[in-house]
């Protein structure tokens, strides 16, 4: 497995690749390879990443700014996070979150938030944190990562390609 930058001819197998992955997941509505395709069109991706195996996609992470208490941030929400599904449970999810969280870091974020399973995200050092909200989900699946002693507090407000994602 080699980790790289997405490239354009990668961009027809990283949607399959992300409908694949979120197919029948419940929590998914289907829109995540519109998501990925509308932070493509906006230029929106801070980070965007495949994971390579034989020659072929078979995993994707992606990362964007987001905006808190209104106003725009250093911090940036990761996903979507998409691994070929016979291929989950190898490490390549894994692998691309460090890699995108890494990025991060390098570009200089304050940090990033994550709308997901907390026992997974948990394990990279995310985890809820005081004053920063995400209204709708159960507070527990809103997380965090500061990547310094950046103080932040308010709303989080994702891009518009996430719909009703705030």
């Amino acid at each position: 497995m080699s980790i790289r930058p997405e490239a354009p001819a990668d961009v027809a197998a990283i949607a399959e690749l992300v409908r694949r992955a979120f197919d029948g997941h419940p929590h998914s509505d289907g829109s995540e390879p519109g998501i990925v395709d509308g932070l493509r069109a906006d230029r929106a991706l801070s980070v965007a990443l495949v994971a390579e195996v034989d020659r072929r996609v078979g995993g994707y992470v992606a990362a964007s700014p987001v905006r808190i208490a209104g106003r725009a941030s250093s911090w940036h929400g990761l996903g979507p996070v998409a691994v070929e599904p016979a291929l989950q449970g190898r490490g390549l999810g894994a692998a691309l979150v460090q890699a995108a969280l890494a990025q991060l870091r390098a570009a200089g974020a304050g940090g990033c938030v994550v709308l997901g399973e907390p026992a997974y995200y948990g394990r990279f050092g995310f985890a809820p944190l005081p004053g920063l909200v995400y209204p709708g989900p159960p507070a527990e699946y809103f997380m965090a990562l500061a990547f310094g002693d950046t103080v932040v507090q308010g709303e989080v407000a994702y891009h518009a390609a996430f719909g009703g994602a705030r």
